[in-house]
């Protein structure tokens, strides 16, 4: 196989196959976080048997007012379980844990969400499965840590965190980010530390157990915020879509033709080439804006007069005018404008026969010398697969099991 690596003057003549192609990858994590690693490997080539209780994964019936159907796949659970196949074990059963132990003997990664202490009730712990596999990786979820027997809710993360509280205009109720940031980012650590420990595995051959909390994951993200009261001792204060240090940016603006956008200017050079635009270029050498220091000190004054100016002009056009100028801008966009802008149209995966209706990606990076799948099977209805994947029980080895 010939695989070139593209630069300013080759292009791609073949992509390798996928890179996790051969993985097999037991989900016993349920709702988002879980799921959403579960669907990347998935992606990625691997094969994911998605284990669920009896009463199935509970998004399963996390139905919103616009979903008509009787089937057992939400939108919610569609959002991050393409490309598995469902099984249901009953792990307070001797049978249910029989099975797992036989699956986790053939596994290349666990994934769990138990609450500390669960996981060892069911025999499905890092400590009795690796004794069986001591090349199995384990990836385990918690709201807490290890130490804290308390289940973790993305809404009472947010709220914990310090993301309530920042998220909203000033004076008004703390605000809860309307999806489940704080499960997003603990599904992208536990990545991390999985993917860390897949290479390590290559060198030495032993497998590793990587344990990710929500509330871990959400400090680790307040980046910048976290930051400021650090390094500066100031407690950050709501700003709307504001930013505390940089202005303009995100502020939402409304121009004459009802258009509602954003800048994100962050240099005083693009301050300067947005007043030309805006055809005010007397700000841009105005001595309360002439850096970004002062703009953010006069901050109120400079939002009012960009309010007045751009309520004035043709959004659309603006938009266009500050593209050619390098200048950061965007409009606001419904969710729906989002996915059906022409950016957008490779994290749309292809409905199938079985679910006709279009799913999202989870993987966002590409990749020049090897592939994502094209299209993935549908979200799974409970135990689909049942049968099927009793036979991964039979035989031997670890991998070719898709």
């Amino acid at each position: 196989m010939t695989v070139s690596i593209p630069n300013s003057t080759t292009s791609v003549v073949e992509k390798a196959p996928q890179p996790f192609a051969g993985l097999l990858i037991l989900e016993l994590a349920s709702v988002l976080a879980g799921p959403q690693v579960g669907q990347f490997f998935a992606e990625l080539g691997a094969t994911v048997l998605k284990i669920e209780a009896p009463s199935g994964d509970v998004t399963r019936t996390w139905k919103t007012a616009s979903e008509t159907s009787e089937a057992d796949i939400s939108a919610y659970f569609a959002a991050s379980n393409w490309g598995k196949k469902s099984i249901v074990l009953d792990l307070t059963t001797a049978h249910g844990q029989e099975a797992i132990r036989a699956f986790a003997a053939r596994a290349d990664i666990v994934l769990t969400s138990y609450k500390p202490g669960d996981a060892e009730k069911l025999g499905a712990d890092y400590a009795t499965i690796s004794a069986i596999n001591p090349r199995l990786i384990y990836g385990h979820l918690t709201g807490y840590g290890p130490a804290t027997n308390r289940a973790g809710y993305d809404a009472v993360l947010q709220a914990e965190a310090g993301f309530m509280y920042l998220n909203g205009p000033p004076g008004s109720e703390p605000l809860k980010m309307p999806v489940a940031m704080i499960d997003l980012l603990a599904a992208h650590q536990l990545k991390e530390g999985l993917l860390t420990a897949l290479y390590q595995c290559t060198h030495t051959g032993r497998g590793a157990y990587v344990q990710v909390s929500l509330l871990d994951s959400a400090l680790a993200s307040l980046a910048n915020q976290a930051a400021t009261w650090l390094v500066a001792g100031h407690d950050p204060k709501p700003l709307g879509s504001g930013h505390p240090g940089i202005v303009p940016y995100g502020t939402v603006y409304r121009a004459a033709d009802g258009r509602q956008l954003v800048l994100a200017v962050g240099s005083d050079r693009q301050f300067g080439l947005l007043c030309e635009v805006l055809a005010r270029p007397e700000w841009g050498v105005d001595a309360r804006f002439q850096t970004n220091v002062l703009r953010v000190a006069n901050r109120t004054v400079l939002e009012e007069l960009l309010r007045q100016r751009i309520g004035q002009v043709n959004g659309d056009k603006l938009l266009q005018t500050l593209e050619k100028q390098a200048v950061p801008a965007g409009a606001v966009r419904t969710v729906g404008e989002a996915l059906q802008h022409a950016s957008a149209a490779r994290m749309i995966l292809p409905p199938t026969a079985d679910f006709p209706h279009p799913g999202l990606r989870t993987v966002a990076f590409q990749s020049y010398t090897w592939q994502c799948a094209a299209a993935l099977t549908s979200p799974p209805h409970l135990a689909q697969h049942q049968v099927e994947t009793e036979s991964l029980n039979t035989g031997s080895g670890q991998h070719g099991l898709g």
